[in-house]
């Protein structure tokens, strides 16, 4: 059911995307698919020739599954602030990652060493929050920051904070996903 499951979510997000370009493409069947119904979380990454092209995603789950995933693909797509907007010239090249999210867990820790050592490498992705500060790294993210250290410092960055940044207010949040990844244009 898994690779069922990852062919339909990869093609929700490629329809949706397609659609926007005005590229013909098959939508896949979701009418009898109920588990599309249900309400969760999602991202959708794009890569084109390994590297990041847009990833846009819900942390918490709010809307059926193949509404998220169809407005999240289009999102990283076309609404990532870091990439200009997908071209049709690069659909066929572009591809699609689908992350379906667990509902998040705090984390509980007494100060930055005892959440470096509550954190899973390569397991949990981690959401950071500070005041107005907030970002996430999916549990993928570990593949490019392997080191807990270097993965909390990146998260930092991309939140705003400096790397060495620390208050006993921040908070930190822990999910896992299930992916499911197109393979590589030959």
């Amino acid at each position: 059911m898994k690779a069922d499951r990852g062919t339909v979510l990869i093609g929700l997000a490629r329809h949706a995307i397609a659609e926007r370009l005005g590229i013909s493409a098959a939508a896949p069947e979701i009418e009898s698919a109920t588990w599309l119904q249900a309400t969760a979380a999602t991202f959708v990454t794009l890569t084109m020739r390994g590297a990041l092209r847009g990833c846009i995603g819900t942390l918490t789950a709010c809307r059926p599954l193949h509404e998220d995933v169809t407005a999240n693909a289009v999102a990283a797509a076309f609404h990532d602030p870091r990439f200009p907007p997908l071209t049709a010239a690069e659909f066929d090249i572009v591809r699609i990652e689908v992350s379906l999210l667990s509902a998040m867990q705090p984390l509980a820790f007494a100060d930055e060493s005892g959440a470096l050592s509550a954190i899973r490498p390569g397991v949990d992705g981690v959401v950071l929050e500070y005041g107005p500060h907030k970002a996430t790294f999916l549990p993928q993210v570990w593949a490019q920051l392997p080191e807990p250290e270097q993965f909390m410092a990146h998260l930092k960055l991309k939140a705003g904070l400096t790397a060495d940044f620390w208050h006993p207010d921040l908070r930190l949040f822990i999910y896992q996903v299930e992916k499911f990844q197109e393979k590589e244009a030959l």
